[in-house]
This record gives structure tokens, C-alpha cells and sequence, in this order.
């Protein structure tokens, strides 16, 4: 039986009550969630949901020709399969993990009972859901009027916000299936941002050192996703490594400049 502490990593699981704690807690399995593991396909019915702890999931949107684009991002502050209360269990988007960790997985049946509780938990899934849709609808936007550097910023903040470091796993050509763009269009984008000061990257990690101008050169489609999120749910919020409680005050706006140059020492060394 996982304890308190074993759910922590989770800001969902965190704030369970402890009614809700001893109804769910005995059946949350820890689990491995390499990158590329597929959590649920398109039109298949969830088994189970995920809440990550140390991973990040993404969302993707497939098409006919079997392109896809990412339409949504899902970490520490979620879970994965808010179709099964929202719908019919089935969902037309693809779960894949984008970055290696950690998360707890949990039967439908479970997640199922614990919501039509209609108690605490049904609340927060709720307003969970409708912060998940405010990111839905601004990735749509984002992708139709916004340049590609400006995407590349946005996805580099969505993961930032998910992570525990300002380090970003990925490839070039990973981030640009997720962005539903051509490789070389990435690498271009990162070259700018790379000789602006903003990131390094080699060898697929990309080194965040400037948070604060991947902001400003950001579109506004990052903030209104933030600013919902931290709206909805009011609990812990994770922001670059750094733990914030959600009561709208000012966030640090770049790393330490000594963590930066020991880290960016660590990086070059191990690169």
C-alpha cells in the first residue's frame, strides 16, 4: 500500500482527502514511463489513467495520413485519461510519453467509483479538465498564428514547468513530430534562440538559461495557459525546479547565475 508520501510527487494525488487517500491509495501501482510508451491509442477504451510524477506526457492529435501534431502536455499536475469521466471512456487523441520518468497508473474502474463519489476528488478532476481545454484551445491557436520560433518557446516552457530542473530532454526531430513541423525547421528555431543566450542544447538535452526571455519572446498563449492552470487549481505549483503556492505572487524570473554556470560546466563536460 503506497502511503502519503508515495504520492506526493502528484499534485492531484497530494490533495486527496483522506476518505479519498484510503479508497484510492491501495490501488495506485508505481510504474515506469519510458519515452515513446504509448498510454492509450485513439478510439481504444481506457483501462487505466496515469498521473505522472517524474515523466511528461503528451497529448497528440493523429491524422489520416498518419502525421500528428502535440495538442496538449501533461506532467506532475495531472492525469491522463480525463476521457474516462468525460465521455465514454474512449478518446480520439494518442498518449505517448515525450519524457522519461515515473507516474502511477490506476485501473478505470477505480478512477470511475472515486468520481461519481461526486465528492472533493470530482472537483478537482473537473477543474482539472478545464484547464487541460484552455491549453487544448490555445495550442490551436498558437499553431495557426504564431511563428515557429515562438511555438519552440512555448513548448520549451510547458516542459520547464514540469520538470524539476532547466534541463529539457529531447531531440530535434522528436520536438518536431510533437510540434507537427519538419526537423530542420526545430534545429533552425533553436539555432536562434541558442544565439540569442536564451538555451544551449547538443546531443539531444536542451539547457534552459534564460526562462525569462523564452517568455518574452513567447506568445501570449503561454501566460493565458499558466494563469488557468494556477486559476483552477489552487494547490502546489511546480515551476522550473522551484515548488510556488499558486496565490498569483511573482516567480523568479531566471535561474541563480551560479546554479547556471555549474550546470552549464556539468552539461558541457558530460556532452
Amino acid at each position: 500500500m503506497l502511503t502519503p508520501v508515495d504520492s506526493v510527487e502528484n499534485q492531484l494525488l497530494t490533495a486527496l482527502t483522506e476518505a479519498e487517500r484510503s479508497r484510492l491509495l491501495p490501488h495506485l501501482e508505481r510504474v515506469e514511463m519510458p519515452v515513446g510508451k504509448v498510454l492509450h491509442e485513439s478510439g481504444i477504451r481506457l483501462s487505466h489513467v496515469y498521473f505522472p510524477t517524474t515523466s511528461i506526457v503528451s497529448m497528440l492529435c493523429l491524422m489520416e495520413s498518419g502525421a500528428s501534431s502535440e495538442i496538449a502536455v501533461i506532467g506532475a499536475e495531472g492525469i491522463v485519461g480525463t476521457a474516462l469521466f468525460m465521455g465514454d471512456g474512449s478518446t480520439t487523441n494518442r498518449a505517448v510519453v515525450q519524457s522519461a520518468g515515473e507516474g502511477f497508473r490506476l485501473k478505470a474502474r477505480f478512477m470511475l467509483d472515486e468520481f461519481n463519489h461526486s465528492g472533493p476528488a470530482m472537483q478537482r478532476l473537473l477543474r482539472y479538465t478545464q484547464a487541460l481545454i484552455t491549453q487544448t484551445s490555445q495550442t490551436a491557436a498558437w499553431n495557426r498564428h504564431h511563428s515557429l520560433d515562438q511555438q519552440l518557446c512555448r513548448r520549451l516552457l510547458l516542459s520547464l514547468d514540469r520538470v524539476k530542473s532547466n534541463e529539457i530532454g529531447g531531440t530535434h526531430e522528436l520536438i518536431g513530430n510533437m510540434l507537427g513541423v519538419r526537423r530542420e525547421g526545430v534545429t533552425e528555431a533553436a539555432g536562434h534562440l541558442q544565439h540569442a543566450g536564451l538555451i544551449r542544447y547538443k546531443r539531444g538535452r536542451i539547457m534552459v538559461l534564460d526562462r525569462a526571455g523564452l517568455e518574452k519572446r513567447s506568445c501570449e498563449c503561454y501566460a493565458v495557459v499558466r494563469n488557468e492552470y494556477r486559476r483552477l487549481l489552487p494547490t502546489v505549483m511546480r515551476t522550473y525546479g522551484h515548488v510556488v503556492e499558486a496565490t498569483h505572487q511573482p516567480v523568479p524570473a531566471i535561474y541563480d547565475v551560479g546554479r547556471i554556470a555549474a550546470a552549464d560546466m556539468d552539461f558541457r563536460q558530460s556532452a
